[in-house]
């Protein structure tokens, strides 16, 4: 009986303090729901969405411009998309985030933001061709997400990023004219469809880190590959695959092997940890050939494994 009472009395505050430990760690990582991020929506001026890994992500696509890709209309959704992500708490979150600029707005956004101390990790294209050209600027913060939030609101004031739309519905899916099921089956992952575009998205297998904090999928860490229809089974494509540095040319050549042009290669954030390198592309074609294309180069990554077989 001794040794029972001297065992309770040493592993009652063992316990106890397991119990505040984990209290501790829920309170410093990731966010429940996103009512936490309500003041930071209020800086941003527009609302965001708590994404499945934690992050709370803000889009704002350049509705405003109207670029074209040797004669292709580019939608906003397709390769205009502004966007910002938080990660961690509101009151210690990192921001990453990927703007999108006309040449003319690059200084004077670049100079606010310097001024408010939120970092420029990359200036460069992602396409080529385009008209107007366009530029994305990469951005990254840290610490109270309201300060940083507002900090980027007042750079985005400066250029023609449209407001936040009113209403908070979720548009219906559309059909779209190419068969989504079959590259969805081809690339082995699901995508969706947003504003006429088919997007899939393909996590990378490693944890990304950044100054201490992980860098997950939704705050752009995740290969990106856009579908715009084009007509009669066509589709443009675009976005960016997420690669370590022995992918990069396996991957330029299943890309070229298959019709799929590069157009840039570079860096989007300055202290992660496996560096990684974001390859940009374009092609205009069958969607099913070019689908079959981008599962060859996906294949020469470690990305995230295929939810079914490739047919």
């Amino acid at each position: 009986m001794q040794v029972a009472k001297v065992t309770k009395k040493i592993l009652a505050p063992a316990i106890l303090m397991l119990v505040w430990l984990v209290c501790a760690w829920a309170q410093t990582g990731k966010p429940q729901d996103d009512r936490e991020w309500k003041p930071v929506e209020d800086a941003m001026g527009r609302p965001g969405k708590l994404q499945p890994d934690g992050a709370f992500k803000f889009s704002m696509p350049r509705k405003d411009l109207k670029v074209t890709v040797k004669g292709t209309p580019i939608q906003a959704g397709f390769a205009l998309g502004t966007w910002v992500a938080f990660g961690g708490t509101p009151a210690h979150a990192m921001a990453m985030g990927d703007l999108v600029l006309t040449e003319d707005e690059v200084g004077p956004v670049m100079l606010k933001l310097q001024q408010q101390g939120i970092q420029q990790t990359a200036v460069h294209n992602h396409l080529l061709h385009e008209s107007p050209r366009v530029m994305y600027m990469h951005i990254a913060g840290h610490g109270d997400a309201v300060k940083t939030a507002k900090a980027i609101h007042d750079a985005l004031a400066l250029t023609g990023t449209p407001a936040a739309e009113s209403g908070s519905a979720t548009p219906a899916e559309q059909s779209l004219a190419i068969d989504t099921a079959q590259i969805d089956s081809i690339l082995g992952h699901k995508g969706k469809v947003n504003g006429g575009i088919f997007q899939v998205s393909v996590p990378r297998t490693e944890k990304i880190m950044d100054e201490g904090m992980e860098v997950t999928p939704s705050m752009g860490t995740a290969t990106s590959l856009n579908f715009q229809p084009t007509g009669k089974g066509h589709a443009a494509i675009t976005g960016d695959f997420v690669l370590l540095p022995n992918e990069v040319n396996p991957v330029i050549r299943e890309l070229r092997n298959h019709g799929i042009q590069v157009t840039a290669l570079h860096s989007h954030m300055l202290n992660d940890q496996p560096h990684l390198f974001f390859m940009h592309f374009w092609a205009n074609d069958d969607a099913i050939k070019l689908a079959r294309g981008l599962r060859a180069a996906l294949d020469q990554t470690q990305s995230a494994a295929s939810e079914h077989a490739a047919k």
